[in-house]
Formats: structure tokens, sequence, C-alpha cells
């Protein structure tokens, strides 16, 4: 008898059921008998919600004199591009002072992108060898916490990748400025901005590595582990330390990466044999499966990314997700808002003070909020035993330039939303000290995921005063 009779009539179909089989464990893809109310048991379920933690980047600056509010803590005053957040006032944390010292002096745009969730240093290079300065803080999460969600992270975006030097901006690979999520400083993790497609990740064979679809060394290594649990790495444990010694500091980096990569094959089979609590909500968001494509209207584009986004954290398939709602230098056309009349964002940044100009400029910066706005009113209108989504999470909302008319690095337009399960106090205008690197933000971040690393990037500790 095939293993998925045996559980057919052994027990009712779940949404972690698991069919497995001489030697082969793989998930059910997306079910709409499981999808649409099948009984999860209680053994499945986690006892309360999860906190979750999204980081959502906009290009091209800010007006900082719209951005920056007057007063302190929480008698703080709503400035012009804050006004749309008017009715979220008391679930955000306006940060500031927060830097990334690393992308100084260097170039306008592509090179700050990778260092906002990472502070690492960019290097020039001739593009074929990306090297953004270390990985990024979202990834790290995946890498130590992912295991417990089908997808340790969702990543993204509406522009597609750039190709080519940047040679009139001191000849940094535009790649650099197209990818905000960073498995290591080599390697970008590529976003997905075709809707239908971030969509079907979330329900459509998710846990198990498809064998057929892996390279012949994966696939090799993966009928390896499903033979022993024991893994290959521990087993071959001394030989590689003896190797790596004898090796020179490229080929030790290059057994790094080769080692890691084994690793991450094992954690996702292991995962998949091994599926974790969920939490599971009993009510819905309801959002269609999108047309194949992207759509014709920018607007559009950024609402569907946006909810899905939502649905993720609702349904418990990831805990960790960042969107990109423009590359670097994103020269995205907004002549559908009333009153711009130039086509590209990147342009009306460097509105250089003229008063027509820099109108439409801020426009558009409002516009971004508005869209951070309705995300807020999606997650804060979604209950989860008392609490809303929004109260489970940690929202992060800004970017890697203060005024994007000057490329100014200094106290970058930051908000943090959301009570991170009680781990913040929200309501306020936190000033950190002048120059605080932003790590010190993702480091306080990632101690409230359980990831409790004494340092990351060039912080120079927690991030204090989040929680009062």
């Amino acid at each position: 008898m095939l293993a998925y009779e045996r559980i057919a009539m052994s027990k009712p179909l779940t949404r972690r059921t698991i069919l497995q089989g001489a030697g082969v464990a793989l998930s059910l893809p997306w079910l709409e008998s499981i999808a649409d109310g099948a009984a999860v048991s209680a053994t499945e379920s986690l006892e309360e919600p999860p906190l979750r933690l999204a980081c959502l980047f906009v290009p091209n600056g800010v007006r900082p004199d719209h951005w920056t509010p007057p007063g302190d803590g929480a008698n703080y005053e709503l400035t012009p591009h804050l006004e749309p957040l008017a009715r979220h006032k008391n679930e955000l944390l306006v940060l500031e002072n927060l830097w990334n010292e690393n992308t100084v002096g260097r170039n306008g745009h592509w090179p700050k992108v990778p260092v906002w969730l990472s502070g690492g240093f960019v290097e020039r290079t001739t593009g074929g060898d990306l090297d953004s300065g270390g990985t990024s803080v979202d990834q790290l999460l995946a890498q130590r916490c992912g295991d417990g969600t089908p997808l340790p992270s969702l990543e993204l975006g509406i522009d597609s990748p750039r190709s080519g030097i940047d040679t009139a901006g001191g000849g940094f690979p535009r790649a650099l400025g197209s990818f905000l999520s960073w498995a290591d400083h080599n390697t970008p993790v590529p976003k997905e901005i075709v809707p239908q497609l971030a969509f079907d990740r979330l329900f459509r064979n998710r846990r198990a590595p498809v064998v057929s679809s892996l390279n012949p060394r994966d696939r090799s290594l993966v009928s390896s582990l499903q033979r022993d649990e024991t893994s290959l790495l521990d087993v071959v444990a001394e030989q590689a330390k003896q190797i790596r010694r004898k090796g020179s500091r490229t080929d030790q980096a290059r057994l790094d990466e080769y080692f890691e990569s084994i690793r991450a094959v094992e954690r996702r089979l292991e995962a998949s044999l091994q599926p974790q609590k969920r939490w599971i909500n009993k009510g819905e968001f309801p959002v269609d499966r999108p047309a194949p494509g992207t759509p014709e209207s920018h607007a559009e584009h950024v609402r569907l990314m946006l909810d899905i986004l939502v649905l993720a954290f609702w349904t418990d398939s990831t805990r960790i997700a960042t969107f990109m709602m423009g590359d670097a230098q994103s020269s995205q056309d907004y002549t559908f808002l009333d009153g711009v009349t130039e086509t590209s964002f990147h342009g009306l940044s460097h509105h250089r003070e003229d008063p027509a100009r820099r109108a439409q400029y801020e426009q558009i910066v409002t516009w971004h909020v508005e869209q951070f706005a309705y995300f807020l009113d999606c997650m804060r209108s979604l209950d989860e035993g008392g609490a809303s989504l929004l109260d489970n999470s940690m929202v992060l909302y800004g970017g890697s330039l203060k005024d994007g008319n000057q490329h100014v690095e200094e106290n970058l337009p930051l908000i943090l939303a959301g009570r991170g399960k009680g781990s913040l106090s929200p309501g306020r205008r936190l000033r950190a000290p002048e120059n605080t690197p932003m790590c010190n933000l993702h480091l306080a971040l990632m101690h409230r995921m359980g990831v409790k690393e004494k340092s990351f990037g060039d912080s120079t500790g927690v991030l204090r005063g989040l929680d009062v």
C-alpha cells in the first residue's frame, strides 16, 4: 500500500500532511478542501500567535522638513509626510538619528540599499562578483528561526533587477540596489515581483524539496539524507576541518560557502520531515488569486503585494518578510497622481528646491506613506485571540536616504510600527544619540525574534528605548 493511501485510511488530511514512502517525503500542494476549513488538531497549532517582522523599503529619500516631527515623546506632531498615519499615531515609533556609516561619501543610491538591512561595507566590483558587505537581518533571522513556517522568509518587490555598472555614480553595479535581502555578502535573495507567483508561493508545494528540480549534487545529497538522518557534515566534520586548515583564505571561503549550501539543503529536508507547530487563524483575509503577469497600474501592483504580505503573516506561511516598493534609483512614473506631471520619481527627487518640482516629489513620498497606512489598516483589522495582527508584529518602514535631493545619509527616515507582542511601546518620537548605527535597531529586533546575537553588522549595542 502506498504511503498516501495509508494516510487517507488512517487519519483526515490537514495542512500539515506529509506524504512519505520509499525514502521520500513530499508535502501536499495547496488543496481547496484543506485550505477552506479542514480541521487542524491542537497538536498542530501554536498556543499563541507568533511574532512577525516586516521591512518595507522606499527609495529616493524624503523632504526632511516634511518628515521630522516637532515635539518630544508622545507629544510629537504629525508632519505633512506623516499625516496619512494619523489614525495609527499610537502604534508608531518615529525613529531618529540612525544611519549606516558605511554608506557615507560613496554612491548616492546603489550601494546604500543592501546596507540598509546589513550595515556592511559594499565593495566596488565589475558586477560579476557582487559584494554587499554582509548578510541582511531578515536572512539571518530566516537562517536561525525560519524553519517554523513553510517559507523561512518572503521577499517581494516591484521593479525587475537592473544590470550593468552605474559609471556616472561611482562605478557600482546596479544589481546592488535591486535587492534588499542578502543570504551572504555575495548572494542576493531574489524578490518576487509578479503577484500571482508571490501568492502561489504561500500555498503550493512549499515544504519538501522537489528532488527533480534540484541540481545533481543536491539531488544526491537529498537521497543520502533520506536514507540516513545523520548530517553528512557531521560525518565528515573532522576531514572538513583538516582540508580547511590546509587551504588558502580563498579556498576556506569557498569551502564555507559549499558546506553552508549543504547544510541549507539538510535544513530544508529536516523541516519537511519534522514540520513545526504553526499558528492557525480562524478568520479569513480575503485575497483572490491574482491574474498572471504584473498589473498595468503601479498603485494596484503595490496594493496587491501588500495584501499578499498580510496574507503570508495571517496564514503563518512566514514570519519574516521584506518588500521593496522601488529599487535604489526608482524612476517610476507617478503621473497617475493629481498634480504630478514629470515621469521620473528619481528625477523629481533632485528638485533643486524648485517649488513646482519639489511639490511633485513631496506628493510621491506622501503617497508611499499612504500605502504604508493601508498596510497597517489591514493588519490592525485582523484579530488574533484578542490582539491584532499588527499588535503581534514589528513593521519597519523607511529608506536609505534622508534628503533625496542631496543624498543625505544621516538621520534616516524610519518608522517602527506595531507592538511586537508587548515588547515595543509605540506612540512616541524616539530620538537616539546622533549617528547611532541602524544595526543597533536590527540587533534589538533580532533579540525580540529570539535570536540573541551579541552584535550585528556595525552595531555598538542594542537600540535602547523601544520598550521605554
